[in-house]
């Protein structure tokens, strides 16, 4: 092969669009312009960003940082914690409330892999971390999401 049986592939050129060639062309006389106005001129048109007047998205957000007050805050409990129940015990929220373990329930208890759990406990809550759930069930315990 030589540079000059080089080709390129299939359907990877496009032939660019010659505009003000004449009216068969399909972009003759205003070339795809329309009639008049703003952005018919030469060198018209509008910066990036420019909403014709409105107060542009880029101006309407906050600059720095900002809260989500739909953000949702669970109450962390680690699987060393869930180590105070009996065996066989089904861990629920108001429970883990009762007992002391979470001071308040926020939007539910999401409970966390940190530490090892030994007993065989029944835990309902409203989250879980992979690692939480496994090492539940592998010390033959039952998760359960609410």
């Amino acid at each position: 092969m030589k540079l000059h049986e080089l080709k390129p592939n299939e359907g990877t050129r496009k032939e660019r669009n010659r505009v003000g060639r004449g009216m068969s062309s399909g972009n003759g006389k205003t070339s795809g312009r329309g009639h008049k106005g703003q952005k018919a001129r030469s060198g018209g048109g509008v910066r990036p960003g420019f909403e014709g007047g409105q107060m542009p998205l880029f101006q309407r957000l906050p600059k720095r940082g900002f809260t989500n007050i739909h953000r949702k805050e669970f109450a962390i409990v680690n699987l060393d914690a869930l180590n105070r129940f009996e065996d066989g015990t089904e861990v629920t929220p108001e429970l883990l409330l009762e007992t002391g373990v979470v001071s308040k329930l926020k939007s539910g208890v999401k409970i966390l892999g940190k530490g090892n759990v030994e007993k065989k406990l029944t835990v309902k809550a409203q989250k879980f971390s992979a690692s939480a759930k496994e090492a539940i069930e592998a010390a033959g315990g039952q998760t359960e999401v609410i």
